[in-house]
């Protein structure tokens, strides 16, 4: 399966042929930009609203079709060993299909692209020798840029052809990485594209380890969706979920590479903040209780609480006439309510009318024929309203979470037999509050609050929601994120064993059932192709101690010399650091000095002090500007080309306990695609000495 590089410019030059295809590819992807840009609206529209929703819809089109010129607008050929049916080919007819990120149609609507994401593209990704899928041919084509310089044949059902592997991909999958994540769509494996293609109404959770393309299964997951069910994820809406802003920004661009524009980011704090700042923090113990999913039932309670059964009739007044309504009706009205176990805020609502559906039904009694105005008018009445404030009052869920945790006997009432003495004691704050409005709220009080809110109002639900390094969330986390998909679907994406926060989950059974998608199904992806094979076997000493049972990522990638550990003076350990950074330097690609949060000052001032600039993580690398200092805490998700880890032992030191340490120290070794190297002082973990 020879790569085939450019020799000459003849017509008779198959790499000639498919250079012109690219061209006149993207000459017919420019005309549909143009068609887009020059549609006329004025006579289509009936008034300004139509003409508005009209063209942000064009501009989006017209933003869709823009031509990445450094990306490749294809990237494959499938030949068919016969006729395709043309309802599953785009309309095209024929048997050769060029592959690529998006739908390229010439003048009379016939393909030149076919989007990777539609049916007749799926053997790209799914064909082999033992099963070709009818296909005789797959072409990958190499890129400099945007030009086309190479192509590679693999003919699947030619006995005589050696199985071998595919150059051009392995030099896709190892391409020096500068700038923020790019897609994988030219590289996605068969095991990866059947968790991309899985159905929209099902949610499937991926464990995978450090360079097994989670992430970016994850996100080619939500192009396909929209691809497939653009209709109704349009009505509904999708969301991906990511553990902070660095890592949003260092993903951003994946989705708008693959034409989707549409697709909103966000943290959990981002969630959850709509109505409260947060500006506190919590010590690790109190952030655990709240975290806890015990918590819900504790603010459930609370919120019961509110609740009074009646002791007086309601007495309503209309005209001449006076209608009472005992206090035993209005009590079992009550009941019936609770025991329905709706939103205390619905309830509350629908209380009013039945106190006046009470009084409806006397005054058809005595004779009267009221209408539906009127029950609205008598569950309006002062008499009513007063008696619905009594016995069932609106409750707004700020200050319902400031109540427990600033009033120890509400919270000892509603935390009876769930939270321990100790655990009650933990979240309650040392200086009240005195309001919502001055309370320094921490992340998982507002989490808490987001939680109450859902039990007074339901919370809006999406189609698809996408929730990238999951094992670092909570219980209550989980639920806030759930909430957000209760009626739709999701994707969980994580690694047990690069939990790092002190409530980390421990196994995605839990995660799910907490998530409310307890039915998901768990894929594992456990082949590595971003990590080098010795990078990802030292990383992998730790996980007996960190993540018991978990199954090592096995890398597909050979690269010797990848892996350098080197022990150095403590004296000159941040000169050492710089010059393994100018000798990372040397090489192409990013680099990533990653290091305790507690040890970057004293690093960064070393390299400004050789001369030296450098980034944060989240901001984007540029061939000028390729060096990005990187805390510890902040490593997740991320990934360089070369990596330089400074003194695990103090990125171990830096976690509140060991195991965390150590998921700590795991994540910062496997952030490396091409090379690591780790200088120490201090003596290396005994799981790694």
């Amino acid at each position: 399966m020879p790569a085939h590089e450019f020799e000459s410019d003849t017509t008779t030059d198959p790499l000639a042929h498919e250079r012109a295809h690219l061209a006149a590819s993207r000459a017919a992807l420019r005309a549909m930009r143009e068609d887009a840009q020059n549609l006329d609206i004025r006579d289509v529209t009936a008034n300004w609203v139509n003409a508005a929703v009209l063209q942000a819809q064009i501009d989006e089109r017209i933003k869709s079709l823009a031509d990445l010129a450094h990306t490749p607008l294809f990237f494959g050929r499938l030949d068919y060993l016969h006729v395709v049916g043309a309802e599953e080919a785009e309309g095209a007819e024929g048997e050769q299909f060029y592959i690529g990120r998006r739908h390229v149609h010439d003048a009379v609507g016939d393909p030149m692209v076919i989007d990777w994401r539609a049916p007749v593209s799926q053997p790209f990704y799914r064909a082999s020798r033992k099963d070709p899928l009818d296909v005789g041919r797959r072409r990958r084509f190499g890129y400099t840029g945007g030009d086309l310089t190479a192509y590679e044949d693999e003919h699947l059902t030619d006995p005589a052809e050696a199985e071998q592997t595919s150059k051009l991909l392995q030099a896709e999958i190892e391409r020096p990485r500068v700038g923020p994540m790019r897609d994988i769509v030219a590289t996605i494996q068969p095991e990866q594209d059947e968790i991309v293609r899985s159905e929209l109404g099902g949610t499937v959770c991926v464990q995978g380890g450090p360079g097994t393309g989670k992430t970016a299964v994850g996100l080619h997951r939500v192009a396909y969706l929209l691809y497939a069910h653009r209709e109704r994820l349009a009505r509904t809406g999708t969301l991906v979920v990511g553990p902070n802003r660095s890592f949003l920004h260092y993903i951003e661009q994946v989705l708008p590479a693959l034409g989707e524009l549409e697709v909103k980011q966000a943290t959990v704090e981002d969630l959850v903040t709509a109505q409260i700042e947060v500006r506190g923090t919590d010590e690790a113990t109190a952030a655990v209780v709240k975290g806890d999913a015990r918590m819900a039932e504790v603010l459930r309670r609370a919120l019961r609480s509110h609740v009074t059964l009646p002791t007086e009739p309601v007495m309503v007044v209309r005209g001449s006439r006076r209608w009472r309504v005992p206090a035993y009706e209005i009590e079992e009205m009550v009941q019936e309510l609770l025991a329905r176990d709706m939103r205390y805020g619905a309830a509350h609502e629908a209380l009013p009318q039945r106190i006046a559906h009470a009084v409806l039904v006397r005054m058809e009694q005595s004779g009267e024929a009221p209408d539906d105005r009127v029950q609205n008018s008598v569950a309006r009445n002062p008499a009513v309203k007063a008696a619905v404030k009594a016995i069932w009052p609106a409750v707004d869920p700020a200050k319902l979470v400031l109540r427990l945790l600033a009033e120890p006997e509400f919270l000892a009432e509603h935390a009876e037999g769930l939270l321990s003495d100790d655990e009650q004691k933990a979240i309650l704050w040392s200086k009240p509050a005195r309001s919502v409005k001055t309370a320094k709220w921490s992340a998982a009080d507002a989490v808490l609050i987001d939680e109450a809110a859902d039990l007074v109002s339901r919370t809006h639900s999406l189609g698809h929601v996408v929730i990238d390094e999951a094992q670092d969330l909570s219980p209550m986390q989980y639920r806030a994120v759930g909430r957000r998909c209760s009626t739709g679907s999701a994707t969980v994406l994580g690694d047990l064993a690069q939990g790092t926060t002190p409530w980390s989950t421990q196994s995605w059974e839990q995660a799910l059932r907490h998530l409310g998608k307890a039915d998901a199904l768990v894929e594992e992806l456990t082949a590595g192709f971003r990590v080098p094979r010795d990078v990802i076997a030292y990383a992998s000493r730790l996980l007996p101690v960190i993540s018991p049972g978990l199954t090592p990522v096995e890398s597909v990638r050979e690269s010797p010399g990848s892996l350098s550990v080197r022990e150095v003076g403590s004296d000159v350990l941040d000169a050492a650091v710089v010059a393994a950074c100018e000798e990372a330097l040397a090489h192409e690609g990013s680099i990533g000095l990653i290091a305790a949060d507690a040890r970057i000052p004293a690093l960064a001032e070393a390299l400004a002090a050789a001369g030296h600039s450098c980034l944060s993580p989240g901001q984007e690398t540029t061939a000028e500007s390729r060096l990005t200092l990187v805390p510890a805490s902040l490593a997740k998700g991320l990934e360089y080309d070369y990596v330089v880890l400074d003194e695990p032992a103090a990125v171990v030191d830096g976690e509140p306990d060991e195991r965390t340490g150590l998921r700590r120290l795991y994540v910062a070794l496997t952030r490396a695609v091409s090379g690591l190297t780790v200088l120490h002082a201090a003596p290396l973990p005994e799981e790694l000495a």
